[in-house]
């Protein structure tokens, strides 16, 4: 299982105090997860949440961008069918035809940028198709 995540602090909704987050994404039975819980240092207020299937909130998103840098996904070799790439990207992000052969011209062109779990993803379902990908992250 793949995972990546953070500790942020915000200010506490009840109380005023330091609320201490804990935000990731991670990858179970091939399903993108995302996961938040709070706990106040200084008052009861916490609570834990998850879900999978939708987008992951921007919020958690952005702080994983932030703390650990986008991720590139490419396609090893240029001249990959686009027709599994069309398949696993409407498959994963549940994207119309059009906007899927948008993002597989993205990726044979220039990559697709996301966090890095988000890229894990789809190189595992491409590479399940028999399509190679090379994935760079800021610390590569």
């Amino acid at each position: 299982m793949i995972t990546q995540g953070v500790k942020i602090t915000a200010r506490c909704d009840d109380c005023g105090g330091v609320l201490i987050l804990d935000v990731g994404q991670y990858i179970d039975h091939g399903q993108l997860w995302w996961g938040t819980e709070g706990a106040c240092t200084a008052c009861p207020n916490g609570w834990c949440e998850q879900d999978t299937g939708g987008a992951t909130p921007e919020e958690i998103r952005n702080a994983l961008l932030a703390e650990h840098g986008p991720a590139q996904l490419h396609l090893a070799d240029d001249e990959s069918s686009l027709v599994p790439v069309l398949r696993v990207l409407r498959e994963i992000l549940h994207l119309p035809l059009g906007q899927a052969r948008v993002m597989a011209g993205a990726l044979q062109e220039t990559g697709l940028v996301g966090t890095l779990v988000e890229m894990e993803l789809i190189a595992d379902k491409l590479q399940r198709r028999s399509v190679a990908t090379t994935i760079e992250t800021s610390t590569n």
